[in-house]
């Protein structure tokens, strides 16, 4: 698939030399810019206008990143892929990051030229999960039939264990956390506590079990996602 040559971006920014710095840059490749200082105005423009991409700083003015991606997430009637920027760098803020949502992190100070390749990919994985079918390696899941095979063999899933399959492979490469997987699948109803883990076990036994290599891999800590080996 071709990249796309231009992107319309939202950029909520309240630091007015990285925005122009960030835009200057980005609209010399042809990418087209909208523009918010503060989370109240990032969080109205994404839910009234469609963006290709959201950009996002964390640390904004009044409602901060992590308050304005869980709105998005929450109000958005699609997924609009979202790469958050901050200062920070511990691994602590940058899974509070992935549990409200973000698609992607970029740590300041960061290359211009690695934050455009960062929103291409973002945006190419985002047309891909819009595809009827998903081809990771081995695996293909076929999102109209609800099937999934690996090595051309049906996998013999749960309903439940197909919905977290399809998650994690739209997800690919990313790691998706055990509080987004359950708010995915559960939305706002509490269920118990071992759930996930049970699905899980489930999936493992039908998509690694009979085969040479798992796929689905955990991330202590944090979640899971889905191991490909190069071909």
């Amino acid at each position: 698939m071709n990249e796309p040559t231009a992107l319309q971006v939202l950029l909520i920014e309240d630091e007015l030399n990285i925005a122009k710095n960030i835009a200057g840059y980005m609209e010399q490749k042809g990418h087209i810019f909208d523009f918010a200082s503060n989370g109240k105005q990032g969080l109205a423009l994404a839910l009234q206008q469609h963006y290709d991409l959201i950009i996002l700083d964390l640390n904004l003015p009044g409602m901060d990143g992590l308050q304005v991606c869980r709105q998005i997430r929450q109000q958005a009637e699609r997924h609009i892929p979202l790469l958050m920027l901050t200062a920070r760098d511990s691994i602590d803020d940058k899974l509070s990051g992935f549990h409200v949502g973000t698609d992607d992190y970029l740590t300041k100070p960061f290359s211009l030229q690695e934050l455009e390749v960062r929103c291409l990919a973002l945006s190419r994985r985002h047309l891909l999960q819009r595809q009827h079918t998903i081809t990771l390696g081995p695996l293909l899941l076929d999102k109209k039939r609800r099937l999934a095979t690996r090595d051309g063999q049906p996998l013999a899933l749960s309903t439940m264990g197909y919905k977290i399959l399809l998650l994690l492979a739209e997800a690919y490469p990313q790691v998706v956390s055990r509080s987004e997987l359950s708010r995915q699948l559960w939305h706002d109803e509490p269920t118990e506590s071992d759930a996930l883990r049970s699905h899980i076990y489930q999936l493992r036994t039908v998509l690694d079990k009979p085969f040479a290599y798992p796929l689905l891999k955990t991330v202590f800590g944090v979640g899971f996602t889905l191991e490909i080996e190069a071909q």
